[in-house]
């Protein structure tokens, strides 16, 4: 192994340990680093967008899990709301869970098409340009 594929290799670990330790110190010393390395090295523009990119990716496999958790969650608030056994403030507190989601959730749809269609006005403008 070459000097730079083991340091590239470093990083790369580097960037594995920053995703799991909730410090830089707490990544530093699981990898055995000193603790003055890694932010040197997230002031390399490499390392910091392999970084952000790693730090993407795994947001978005949690909002994948949530994604898929989302309908047991649903149900469960809706379970409650009907449930005339549960107090009046449980109740209400889930029909508000369910009803402020169901708001946000046609906010963003409304949203989205709002975007598509400045997106589209825009690259007509462009291409009339």
């Amino acid at each position: 192994m070459t000097a730079e594929s083991a340091k590239s290799r470093k990083k790369e670990e580097a960037i594995a340990a920053l995703l799991v330790n909730p410090t830089i110190a707490g990544a530093a010393k699981a990898m055995g680093v000193s603790e003055a390395s890694l932010p040197r090295w997230l002031k390399e523009e490499t390392f910091a967008t392999n970084y952000r990119t790693a730090r993407r990716q795994a947001v978005e496999v949690a909002i994948g899990l949530l994604q898929k958790a989302s309908g047991a969650a649903v149900a469960t608030l809706v379970s409650i709301m009907q449930d005339g056994e549960k107090p009046g403030s449980v109740r209400v507190s889930a029909a508000r869970a369910v009803l402020d989601m169901a708001f946000k959730g046609m906010e963003l749809q409304d949203m989205e098409v709002r975007l598509a269609t400045l997106e589209a006005a825009l690259a007509e403008q462009d291409g009339a340009a």
